[in-house]
């Protein structure tokens, strides 16, 4: 089971707690947890873009040091509520009965702005047990020069705190940031899928 479209950490909070609704159902069920696989797909560059973009119009310098900070700290932290919530006795429990971890996926790892580095999202967010969807050209640049130098997430749970403070400090909402892009987000999945419907009505009838 895939979880997409992950922007907040309360969401994801959410989203953990459902899996292991879920995984307890299963097996009151008489069901091999060891058989159910999900991966918690959690967003990254979007964060940046939409929260770069209020910066921009903040206007202050403070508000400008804080530019491209807020995906990365928003991922870190997602890593690290999944650290403690699969630590939690309830997670435990099923684990020790045969249950696989929810592994947390970054996705939305392309770099959006040309002075980042091009694999930003790939080795600033490595961490035992995650999946990374990278689009391809991100994929080619890892593969012809990222330097992965092991994890690069647990260690920054302190400063990704301090991001988040910075960023209320200066006006940024992320609860509305995340907000936003989930909305958004859902809306362009429901014109995807009115599109495919569409489109295979329109197959159809010109079949008959």
């Amino acid at each position: 089971v895939n979880v997409t479209l992950i922007f907040s950490l309360d969401r994801y909070r959410d989203v953990i707690n459902a899996y292991l609704t879920g995984l307890e159902r299963a097996q009151q069920a008489g069901i091999d947890l060891s058989t159910i696989h999900s991966v918690a797909s959690f967003f990254v560059s979007r964060v940046d873009t939409e929260t770069d973009k209020r910066l921009d119009a903040i206007g202050t310098e403070q508000a400008t040091a804080l530019k491209s900070k807020a995906g990365l700290a928003n991922a870190r932290l997602a890593y690290e509520l999944f650290e403690k919530k699969f630590a939690e006795k309830r997670a435990q429990d099923l684990l020790a009965a045969g249950a696989n971890l929810q592994r947390t996926l970054w996705a939305s790892t392309g770099v959006k702005a040309p002075s980042l580095p091009d694999t930003l999202y790939v080795t600033e967010l490595v961490a035992a047990g995650v999946v990374n969807t990278m689009p391809e050209k991100t994929l080619e640049a890892t593969f012809d020069h990222a330097v992965v130098t092991g994890d690069t997430i647990t260690g920054g749970y302190a400063e990704a705190h301090a991001v988040f403070d910075a960023l209320a400090e200066v006006g940024i909402d992320l609860v509305d940031v995340t907000q936003v892009l989930e909305d958004e987000g859902v809306a362009k999945f429901i014109d995807s899928w009115h599109d495919l419907l569409a489109q295979v009505a329109e197959t159809l009838e010109a079949q008959r």
